[in-house]
């Protein structure tokens, strides 16, 4: 650390402070900023050249002038970590938020944190029962797994990630996980909601919440989900934790990089986003995951809201280069009344298929899910085709199909937000549901199965 305090502020623009350089610094370098009436200030060093320092200031620039003094720190940003970070509620920039101590540490972990090596990274396959039909079957979550919501405004998605946060478990084990809650912008009502249900359901004793509220500092949203995931990999990988990381929202955090881009003037990308936010994503994202010898591992739900519903906006297509699939939340189920509105057509696990089957799930999975989709993609065509030419033109087979769409939002995606289906009580329900159309339409399933499972073959 630096006894020197340099005066060498030549311009302020929104969050950042531009200074003339004076000694080497490091990126990420913290600093410290002390005002004319004697208050001081937390900051980072985003930027650094020969004759130029940018730092952005976590708590705003408000009340900062050419007369500020700026020291250098000459260390990165840490989190206290130690297993007391369960149970407590901390603000972005990991203060107490719940009125309780600060977090006696074990150690200081470096929040910048770095994707788990590939050749480290262990493949994922245990698979996790969320307790929700529509993933639970057609949308697998796997332990390691990044797997986001996609919804948009007005929406269920936060009240969905919950339900998997109090229900998440593995097959036939007992073993809970720790979830780390990551609110980035969110509004305080938002944040009395997610508290209240987490404090109602005692889910709060084995979760530690990150908030960074919608009045609270932009650029503090960039620092916050680090902190979530610094706490995340000091609970998997040092004390042999399974934890659920869930973010909500990063299209909150996007466009704080977007505000810092424009602040430093950056050439902007696509509809004004940083060229780099590819990179920046990837960097949270890819730090989910389960390492070599470790008992740990990190499962991620990140949640983002589409601006104008709109799944090609480049916040939900970056995501989905990087993670592994997604789970769409669809605005027409949800007018329909149904919960969780969860569209399984544009949904999608790229990991499903290495952890469902006879040794995880059961022998059925793959094939039940398959034609369950088929049989629900062919029926949501023929709506269409029904509102142009009416009932009377379709054939027996395309009747059925027709009725069992509806019955499939009906009885197979509702659900309540407490219920908690087994997959065997799932995949049951999937054979039950797919009685109301004929075996020989059923081109998915083989003859072995349906005399195994099917609720009326079976009796024969």
């Amino acid at each position: 650390m630096t006894s020197k305090e340099y005066k060498t502020i030549t311009d302020i623009k929104g969050p950042l402070v531009f200074l003339e350089k004076t000694e080497p610094v490091a990126y990420g370098e913290i600093v410290t900023i002390r005002l004319s009436d004697g208050s001081t200030k937390n900051g980072q060093v985003l930027d650094t050249s020969d004759d130029m320092v940018v730092v952005q200031v976590f708590e705003g620039t408000e009340g900062i002038d050419r007369r500020a003094g700026v020291k250098f720190l000459g260390d990165v940003f840490k989190l206290p970590v130690s297993k007391g970070l369960v149970g407590r509620i901390l603000d972005g920039a990991g203060r107490p938020r719940d009125g309780g101590p600060d977090i006696v540490a074990d150690e200081k972990a470096d929040i910048i944190g770095a994707a788990i090596n590939p050749y480290s990274r262990q493949s994922p396959h245990d698979f996790i029962q969320t307790g929700v039909s529509a993933i639970d079957c057609c949308t697998t979550l796997v332990r390691g797994q990044k797997l986001p919501i996609f919804s948009a405004s007005g929406l269920p998605h936060n009240d969905i990630a919950l339900q998997i946060a109090r229900q998440a478990k593995l097959k036939d084990s007992d073993e809970e996980f720790i979830v780390v809650f990551c609110a980035m912008g969110i509004t305080a009502e938002e944040y009395n909601f997610f508290r209240a249900d987490l404090e109602r359901t005692g889910a709060l004793e084995n979760a530690a919440l990150f908030v960074n509220l919608a009045d609270d500092p932009a650029v503090e949203r960039l620092i916050t989900p680090r902190l979530a995931l610094t706490a995340a990999e000091y609970l998997a990988f040092e004390h042999d934790y399974h934890v659920l990381v869930i973010y909500t929202d990063m299209t909150n955090y996007c466009d704080s990089l977007r505000q810092i881009g424009a602040a430093r003037e950056e050439v902007p990308g696509r509809r004004g986003y940083p060229g780099y936010m590819y990179t920046d994503l990837a960097m949270l994202y890819e730090r989910a995951g389960i390492v070599k010898g470790k008992k740990g591992s990190i499962t991620q739900f990140p949640i983002l809201t589409m601006p104008g519903d709109d799944i090609t906006h480049p916040i939900p297509d970056l995501s989905g280069y990087i993670t592994e699939g997604q789970i769409v939340i669809s605005r027409e189920l949800h007018q329909a009344g149904i919960y969780p509105p969860i569209n399984v057509l544009p949904s999608l696990s790229r990991l499903m298929g290495g952890c469902i089957g006879e040794e995880t799930t059961r022998d059925d999975h793959k094939k039940i899910s398959d034609q369950m989709y088929a049989a629900y993609a062919q029926g949501r065509e023929l709506r269409g085709l029904v509102a142009i030419v009416g009932e009377d033109a379709l054939n027996e087979r395309d009747l059925q199909y027709l009725k069992f769409s509806d019955i499939f939002e009906d009885k197979f995606v509702r659900q309540g937000r407490d219920e908690d289906r087994t997959i065997d009580g799932t995949l049951n329900l999937c054979w039950e549901l797919l009685s109301n159309i004929d075996t020989k339409y059923l081109e998915r399933l083989d003859d072995e199965l349906i005399s195994k499972y099917h609720p009326t073959e079976k009796k024969q």
